[in-house]
């Protein structure tokens, strides 16, 4: 279902140089979380088969997979990587067939009909096309080149958006336009970000009718990226209907051995990886969680390995400040809750931040000293 791409479109990212340790320590967190294919790099790429030699034997039933132009001489070279898949790209929009290939529709079809033909002849098991720029792509001419590509021995069809221009409903109606046309070829899609619709747009294609979507940790990539690894996985494996279950409890350390190895700091209020993402500061909201935890959490923090913090501050209410007491402990008899949370809130507003629980003890203590008898 997740085809993670962080070693190919990842490594793609600007600036974004990986070391040999930090590519195995990528492969044996998705490893860990279960991704089903990993498209491990490109043809031609330096130190790339003894790489795919390194890691092969850890890998058990997960997909290896590398990414190819459409040209017989790299299929060659793919065969001799010793992966059970090859991803060949090849441009479908009139833009990237005049100007960045120089070739017109026939000749796009004579080469992709011959290149598919040729790794067939080298034995590759699993042929997939990548219909790049599909999104301006002729729509019928697009089909047409899936349709001779499954003729000729594709084992799938991916749909890329290679600028993210669509949005979900656009996914859903091209995906079930292909998936109409090719009942029996898996279709995958390839969502890049530019407009932040790279996961809803990779998650609404899973839901339309596609059987693998393409993503990296952190959604690095070419650009603005393309869909999370991160927020697919654990949107398919924890909402309450899923039927398809990754390994979420390890993803956070994955998250930072991938932010640490590409020199990209996970954002606080990142989805699935921040560090902020079940921590709590609105009275109301604090107040809740104390009753259960649900109401405002899509899921338990434990699941991606995060934990919850709840804490005092300039956003509190006598609610909150009264949870606050019961957890450190402190008689709430014996505080004056309306004055306690004045100076909860002014002692925030100077800190810019909420308080530590050490900070609201000793807050608390010194306001319960100063009460009239």
């Amino acid at each position: 279902m997740l085809i993670d791409t962080t070693l190919r479109e990842g490594a793609q990212l600007f600036g974004a140089y990986f070391s040999g340790p930090a590519k195995e320590a990528i492969v044996d967190g998705l490893l860990a979380l279960g991704v089903d294919e990993l498209e491990i790099g490109w043809v031609g790429q330096d130190g790339l088969g003894d790489f795919i030699r390194t890691i092969r034997p850890r890998c058990g039933r997960t997909h290896l997979s590398v990414w190819t132009p459409c040209r017989e001489r790299d299929i060659r070279a793919a065969s001799a990587l010793g992966v059970n898949r090859v991803n060949i790209g090849v441009p479908v929009s009139e833009l990237h067939m005049a100007e960045r290939l120089d070739a017109d529709r026939d000749t796009l079809k004579e080469r992709l009909a011959s290149t598919v033909l040729t790794a067939r002849l080298m034995g590759i098991s699993y042929i997939s096309v990548g219909l790049e720029d599909v999104s301006r792509a002729d729509l019928a001419f697009s089909l047409e080149a899936a349709r001779l590509a499954a003729d000729m021995g594709a084992s799938r069809i991916r749909l890329a958006d290679s600028l993210g221009i669509l949005t979900p409903l656009d996914m859903a109606n091209l995906v079930s336009i292909f998936r109409a046309e090719l009942p029996k070829t898996d279709l995958a899609v390839h969502c890049h970000d530019d407009f932040g619709m790279a996961t809803a747009n990779a998650a609404t294609a899973l839901a339309s009718g596609a059987d693998y979507a393409d993503a990296s940790v952190l959604g690095i990539g070419e650009r603005s990226g393309i869909a999370a690894t991160e927020e697919l996985a654990a949107h398919i494996t924890l909402r309450k209907e899923a039927e398809h279950a990754y390994r979420t409890e390890a993803i956070r350390n994955l998250c930072d051995t991938v932010s640490q190895a590409a020199g990209i700091p996970i954002p606080r209020t990142k989805a699935v990886a921040g560090k902020d993402i079940f921590a709590c500061e609105s009275g109301i909201h604090a107040h809740a969680l104390t009753k259960s935890p649900a109401l405002f959490e899509p899921y338990d923090p434990n699941r991606v390995g995060a934990c919850r913090t709840v804490a005092v501050g300039g956003k509190s209410g006598r609610a909150a400040i009264a949870d606050a007491l019961d957890q450190t402990g402190l008689a709430r008899q014996d505080h004056d809750i309306p004055t306690l949370l004045r100076a909860v809130r002014e002692h925030a507003h100077r800190l810019r931040r909420p308080l530590t629980p050490g900070e609201f003890a000793r807050l608390a203590r010194s306001a319960g000293k100063d009460m009239p008898c």
